[in-house]
């Protein structure tokens, strides 16, 4: 009785501060099921917010409504993860982190059709070519900027994370055991993924490997609110499969897989072709309902916009036209579910 009268408070606080739309992730938290990490009534969990009328989103300006502005000012080199990286501040201040490789474009593009969906992301650029001024001392960087700093084809991403607090290594999270299993938003970003073919789903159980996951904690008051998210979109659009099979940014490889994206449905679960660093747990358990839920935001996305998303990662005439068309089948089988 006692547990059920502090959730009819809690429900009546959110109410009061028009926070209900943040209510079910926070229910469902506190609702004791396997895979759920139950947190305290003060703190708000979510993984997902309202992206709006998805129809009018700039997918050229993207999330970061502004791309970076030249001249690019050397910080450092980092040598974290698979791809060379350093790390520039811009004509404004801001600072980018600056990549290279065969990740480049595939993470720009990927990023804004997540975005459009509204899951949390790190607004990206694909910059064709450009100067970094002062780049020194580079290792593995060294092999994608010229003597004089220049460099072509880097994707640019910006960390804007004011006010938060990055919960990293054992405190991030996993996709089988967090507060919002079982949840349309959390299965949603799930789709995401496989949507995008992105099979580089590590979490914080692949130590060794790094985590492509990552949790922002906003102190407000005696509130605390932490935002689930994907840090890395890299291994997308390209074909999901094992060591040898699996691809990055590859336009004819995407849209040979595209039909085997949803492979029919069994008593509401829906079973996805997909495979990746997680395949089974990652997969399995999401219902027709969960699509539907999520064809309300991606299923309003149109093809002109797919189009300046390509064009803006740096994509060929063809790849636009080929991505194009396999994203939209890939939606319209969610569709038709």
């Amino acid at each position: 009785m006692q547990q059920s009268t502090n959730m009819y408070r809690i429900f009546a606080v959110l109410a009061a501060t028009g926070l209900l739309s943040v209510w079910p992730a926070l229910s469902s938290a506190n609702t004791a099921s396997p895979g759920r990490v139950p947190l305290s009534p003060e703190t708000t969990t979510i993984v997902w917010q309202d992206p709006g009328t998805v129809e009018e989103l700039d997918f050229i300006a993207g999330p970061g409504k502004k791309a970076p502005t030249p001249p690019f000012t050397f910080l450092e080199e980092s040598h974290s993860g698979s791809n060379p990286k350093v790390k520039v501040k811009d004509a404004n201040d801001n600072t980018w982190h600056v990549k290279w490789g065969d990740e480049v474009n595939a993470e720009v593009f990927a990023t804004r059709i997540v975005w459009a969906a509204g899951y949390f992301v790190e607004p990206s650029y694909f910059i064709a070519s450009g100067r970094i001024e002062g780049a020194r001392g580079l290792g593995r960087a060294k092999k994608y900027l010229k003597s004089d700093g220049s460099f072509t084809d880097a994707r640019f991403e910006r960390h804007k994370n004011k006010g938060a607090t990055v919960l990293d290594g054992d405190k991030g999270w996993r996709w089988d055991q967090n507060p919002l299993v079982g949840t349309p938003e959390l299965n949603g970003l799930k789709v995401m993924m496989m949507l995008t073919s992105n099979w580089d789903n590590k979490d914080v159980r692949d130590h060794g490997r790094g985590s492509n996951t990552a949790i922002l904690e906003y102190q407000d008051g005696d509130r605390l609110e932490r935002r689930y998210m994907v840090t890395d979109w890299g291994g997308s659009m390209g074909k999901w499969g094992g060591v040898m099979g699996r691809e990055k940014w590859d336009a004819k490889g995407y849209e040979k897989q595209t039909p085997d994206f949803i492979k029919g449905v069994d008593h509401g679960v829906v079973n996805f072709g997909y495979s990746g660093q997680h395949t089974g747990s990652f997969k399995e358990g999401i219902k027709v309902s969960d699509v539907k839920w999520l064809m309300n935001y991606v299923g309003r996305i149109t093809d002109q916009q797919l189009r300046d998303g390509l064009k803006a990662s740096g994509a060929t005439p063809d790849e636009v036209e080929t991505f194009t068309r396999a994203v939209r089948a890939r939606i319209e089988q969610m569709r038709k579910l």
